[in-house]
């Protein structure tokens, strides 16, 4: 399995029972990869449009990706992009603030932590659906399954929004009982945590307002549990937010109004597979000692990325053929490429 014979591509119906068998799989709370064939495949029917425009761009896109393992012939993985969180609604969040509360007669003075329910991701292009079997962690598969997307935003970014977020679980039992749920959202909405994921499918329901309350949250009146719980991270959630971390990622400013789990954001543009990525012209070597590169097409419709050794020469990059060609791409071909982050098989 420790191999770079991987492949990141667009989503197709053929991939359904694969994305089928991941949301059956996934942690409870990654909100967009729920159980639900017909769901499914009408999220690929909508990413398969959008990846080959053939629709008026409005906003609302969804790009779906697969990771494929060539030697083992399957798809292991996904990801996506929704290019803007609740297009023409609204993206509702918890912004973590603090005020400070004296007394000069009394000597006394307070640092009170507090919840603002906000809409300041609306708008935001978001990370979406990912998951990787869980053999595949310890590889640089993870990698090019995150930040390849990473590259399709950069190499189109008329299509994405200037700041991107990505929804991280929060902590829940298997049952899906949720300490910081129990404490503040389940006493408005009047339901479990997982009917409320259930019902909901977003962020963006106007019953969220309606109902929760729009002043203030003092942390410190929560029960302990919850409070513990604020921004705390499902175990299972922690490689893909490790990417997101070194990415360059905010993750303390923003935490989900549902299961209180962390929400990363952070502007494109600073991102560091933006910051680093190359524009490159392919050659080809053979019996290379590179270092390990994630290396994409330009394409739009017929995207696709892989890992390879490579070697950076002024503006071109020597690759072996077999990586060329997974790419669909000849010698003299331009793409994008980045150096791999080996330091996160540590992850």
């Amino acid at each position: 399995m420790n191999h770079m014979d991987y492949l990141l591509r667009p989503a197709t119906l053929d991939d359904l029972d694969a994305i089928e068998r991941f949301s059956k799989a996934s942690t409870f709370g990654i909100h967009t990869l729920k159980p639900g064939r017909t769901r499914l495949a009408e999220r690929l029917e909508r990413s398969l449009k959008a990846f080959a425009g053939s629709e008026p761009v409005r906003g609302d896109e969804i790009y779906h990706f697969v990771l494929e393992d060539l030697r083992a012939g399957r798809v292991v993985g996904t990801s996506g992009i929704v290019t803007s969180a609740s297009a023409n609604r609204r993206f509702y969040c918890y912004r973590n603030e603090f005020s400070v509360h004296a007394s000069e007669e009394l000597g006394i003075s307070n640092r009170e932590h507090t919840l603002r329910l906000c809409e300041d991701l609306s708008g935001h292009t978001l990370l979406s659906s990912f998951y990787i079997e869980p053999e595949y962690g310890a590889t640089l598969a993870p990698q090019l399954l995150s930040r390849g997307r990473l590259l399709f935003v950069r190499n189109f970014p008329h299509l994405f929004a200037e700041r991107i977020g990505a929804e991280n679980p929060g902590l829940c039992d298997e049952a899906g009982n949720s300490p910081f749920w129990n404490a503040l959202g389940g006493r408005f909405l009047k339901m479990p945590f997982p009917e409320a994921e259930q019902r909901t499918g977003g962020r963006s329901k106007s019953f969220i307002a309606e109902l929760m309350p729009r002043s203030p949250i003092y942390v410190s009146l929560l029960a302990e549990d919850a409070q513990w719980a604020m921004g705390q991270l499902h175990p299972d959630g922690e490689l893909p937010f490790g990417i997101l971390v070194a990415e360059g990622f905010d993750v303390d400013s923003f935490i989900d109004i549902f299961d209180g789990g962390p929400i990363a954001e952070a502007r494109v543009a600073m991102l560091n597979t933006v910051v680093s990525a190359q524009d490159v012209e392919l050659r080809t070597a053979h019996d290379l000692k590179g270092e390990a590169c994630l290396v994409a097409n330009m394409e739009h419709a017929g995207f696709c990325a892989t890992l390879a050794l490579g070697e950076f020469i002024d503006n071109t990059l020597q690759l072996n053929p077999s990586a060329i060609e997974r790419l669909k791409l000849t010698v003299g071909s331009r793409a994008c490429a980045i150096r791999a982050n080996e330091s996160s098989l540590a992850v």
